[in-house]
């Protein structure tokens, strides 16, 4: 791989699940997240629910696998909020420990802003991360988003209370230009 790899998002499909089991099942991926270490059959089922959120109606989740030279190193998810509502999203990733510090994290990143802004006609998408996780805030930073602050007692993990750290970008930002108001609706 590349320093700066091409990554590719496409919907994940239910042959994604060993790739998925490959990361999941690794202590050091799941140690910011309230799952995991998971066996192949909660890789299995992960998968399976992630598949059947793409015909969800209204579809408020979508799953991607992230791949780079044809393989799967990780995936990312855009979460949508009830579509009619305020145009905001949430953004999360995660990455296969073979690839971490080469830039694929960021390459999902980038890839669902794409996805939710210029497809998906979204205002602003935040994502949180451990306050521990100092690689995942380094993606948020990369990717333009602005640091919000810090949420108390998000999450229980397996060592106690998660704290989260809030990030965000707004349409504007993402696409360089100045904000406008002609999209807002009555206060």
């Amino acid at each position: 791989m590349s320093s700066r790899p091409d990554v590719a998002l496409r919907p994940l499909e239910l042959t994604d699940w060993p790739a998925v089991h490959s990361w999941s099942s690794l202590p050091e991926v799941c140690r910011y997240q309230p799952w995991g270490p998971n066996s192949e059959s909660d890789a299995e089922e992960f998968v399976r629910a992630a598949v059947d959120a793409w015909s969800a109606r209204p579809r408020l989740r979508e799953p991607y696998a992230a791949v780079v030279d044809g393989e799967v190193f990780g995936m990312g998810e855009l979460r949508l909020g009830e579509p009619a509502l305020h145009r905001q999203g949430t953004i999360s990733y995660v990455v296969h420990p073979r690839a971490w510090r080469r830039g694929v994290g960021t390459g999902i990143g980038a890839g669902l802003l794409r996805i939710g802004f210029a497809e998906r006609g979204l205002h602003r998408i935040a994502a949180t991360c451990d306050p521990r996780n100092a690689g995942s805030a380094a993606v948020l930073r990369r990717l333009g988003m602005t640091y919000e602050g810090r949420l108390r007692h998000t999450m229980v993990l397996r060592d106690g209370w998660r704290d989260s750290e809030t990030f965000s970008i707004l349409e504007h930002e993402w696409r360089g230009g100045p904000a406008t108001d002609d999209a807002a609706g009555p206060a």
